[in-house]
């Protein structure tokens, strides 16, 4: 079963149909309960990433996602979810994320030339920078996924997964060990993003 995290922030309906569509068992919960017993978890988000984390601290979510990630369970971020996994963002001020990634959330404006719109909002190409990643592994390098974002991951490293280019090279996925993130949104991605989502769910 795949529990994804409800905690007040984002449209969920969208990816739990796309859950259902290849398989999946799902529920939508923030209780602690379901969410330890679930075989996996999908935190997704949209928004800011400053009220996104108050929202998942004022729930106990972000000791509780912390500890099951510490445990082993597989973990997914999605968008502002993936930008939570990281160590810190600077959207707005400077925001605390979950630190289960090394990495911190900075404006596109900081790397994306003049001219290109912000929002990054579109589809774009992937750029496999790990080859062999089980995540990626049914996605072929130069496939399209649907980006609707203002802010990027910078200074992920050696856990970059997947860049896009969009005028300058920008991370789209990010993996430690069991715990990964996707900046684009896979349930919005056609049947490669299903593909995504088939992977981490096997």
């Amino acid at each position: 079963m795949v529990a994804v995290v409800d905690y007040g922030v984002g449209n969920l309906f969208s990816l739990e149909c796309s859950l259902r569509a290849i398989g999946q068992e799902v529920t939508v919960s923030g209780d602690e309960g379901v969410l330890s017993e679930a075989d996996r978890i999908i935190l997704p988000g949209v928004g800011a990433f400053g009220d996104a984390a108050e929202k998942l601290r004022a729930g106990g979510l972000d000791r509780i996602l912390c500890c099951l990630a510490a445990d082993g369970k597989p973990l997914l971020g999605i968008c502002l979810g993936m930008q939570l996994l990281l160590e810190c963002s600077y959207e707005y001020g400077v925001h605390t994320g979950l630190g289960l990634i090394p990495g911190e959330v900075r404006p596109l404006t900081d790397i994306v030339p003049e001219g290109f719109k912000i929002p990054h909002m579109g589809w774009n190409a992937l750029e496999k920078t790990e080859l062999d990643h089980p995540l990626l592994r049914s996605t072929a390098n130069g496939e399209y996924v649907y980006f609707v974002h203002s802010f990027y991951a910078a200074g992920c490293g050696e856990h970059t997964l997947a860049v896009t280019d969009y005028g300058a090279p920008v991370t789209a996925a990010v993996a430690r060990g069991n715990v990964v993130g996707c900046q684009f949104h896979p349930e919005k991605s056609g049947d490669v993003g299903l593909g995504i989502l088939r992977a981490f769910c096997s």
